[in-house]
C-alpha cells in the first residue's frame, strides 16, 4: 500500500510540474502579439503622415471676363483678386484654369496663356505659338496640353507652362475640353470630335465616336 501511495504521488507531482509549463508557454505567445502589435501601430503612424504631407496647397482659383482672377485660400468661403497680367477692361476672357506640379495655367482669348507658381497669387505671360482662342487646359505626366478654335489647334508645353509649342491635330474641328487619365490625354470638339494621345500629347489621333453633336468637356474617374 505504501509503494501505491508512493507511485500515485510521483504521478501527479508530474502533471502540476506538466501544467506549469504550458502556463508559461501561453504567456511568451501573448507577449508576442503584443510585440507585433505595437509594430504595427507604429507601421500605421508613419503611413499617416506620409499621406499627410503629400496634400496639396489648398487654393482654388477661377477666371473669366477682362482677364480676371480671383482666388479663395478658405475652401471657397471668401475670395481676393489676383494680380493679372492683363489690363481689366480690355474686354478680352480668360475661359478656362488647370492645374499640376504647383501651376496654375489659365488660357483664353487670341492664344493668351497665363501662368502662375506662387498659388495663384500672382500671374504672368506664358509664351503662346497661337493667336487662336483656346478654350481648354488639362495636366498630365509633366505635361500641360491647351486646345482651342480654328483648324484643331493643340498646343503644349514641357516646361511647368513657361512656354508651348504647337502639336500636330488630326482634325480641323474647334477643340473645346481635355482630359488626362490612365497615361492618355482626350481632347473633345465639335461635330462630336474626340481625339486622343498615348504619348504625352506630342501627337494625336482621331478615336471612333458614336455622335456628331458637339462635346464641350471631358473627365475621367480614377
Amino acid at each position: 500500500m505504501r509503494h501505491i501511495l508512493i507511485i500515485i504521488s510521483i504521478f501527479l507531482f508530474s502533471l502540476t510540474i506538466y501544467s506549469c509549463s504550458s502556463s508559461s508557454e501561453g504567456g511568451a505567445s501573448s507577449s508576442s502579439d503584443n510585440s507585433s502589435s505595437t509594430t504595427d501601430d507604429n507601421s500605421t503612424t508613419t503611413t499617416t503622415t506620409t499621406s499627410d504631407n503629400s496634400s496639396g496647397s489648398g487654393v482654388f482659383v477661377a477666371v473669366g471676363f477682362s482677364g480676371t482672377i480671383v482666388r479663395s485660400t478658405d475652401n471657397g468661403s471668401s475670395w481676393d483678386n489676383a494680380t493679372s497680367p492683363w489690363a481689366l477692361g480690355d474686354g478680352e476672357s480668360l475661359y478656362r484654369v488647370g492645374f499640376g506640379n504647383n501651376t496654375f495655367v489659365g488660357v483664353g482669348s487670341d492664344g493668351s496663356i497665363v501662368r502662375s507658381t506662387d498659388n495663384g497669387s500672382s500671374f504672368d505671360n506664358a509664351t503662346s505659338p497661337t493667336g487662336n482662342e483656346l478654350m481648354g487646359v488639362g495636366f498630365g505626366n509633366n505635361n500641360f496640353v491647351v486646345v482651342g478654335l480654328s483648324s484643331g489647334n493643340i498646343v503644349r508645353s514641357t516646361d511647368n507652362g513657361s512656354s508651348f509649342d504647337n502639336v500636330t491635330s488630326p482634325t480641323g474641328n474647334d477643340l473645346k475640353g481635355v482630359g488626362f487619365g490612365n497615361n492618355t490625354f482626350v481632347v473633345v470638339g465639335l461635330s462630336g470630335n474626340i481625339v486622343r494621345s498615348t504619348d504625352n500629347g506630342s501627337s494625336f489621333d482621331n478615336a471612333t465616336s458614336p455622335t456628331s453633336n458637339d462635346l464641350w468637356e471631358v473627365g475621367f474617374s480614377e
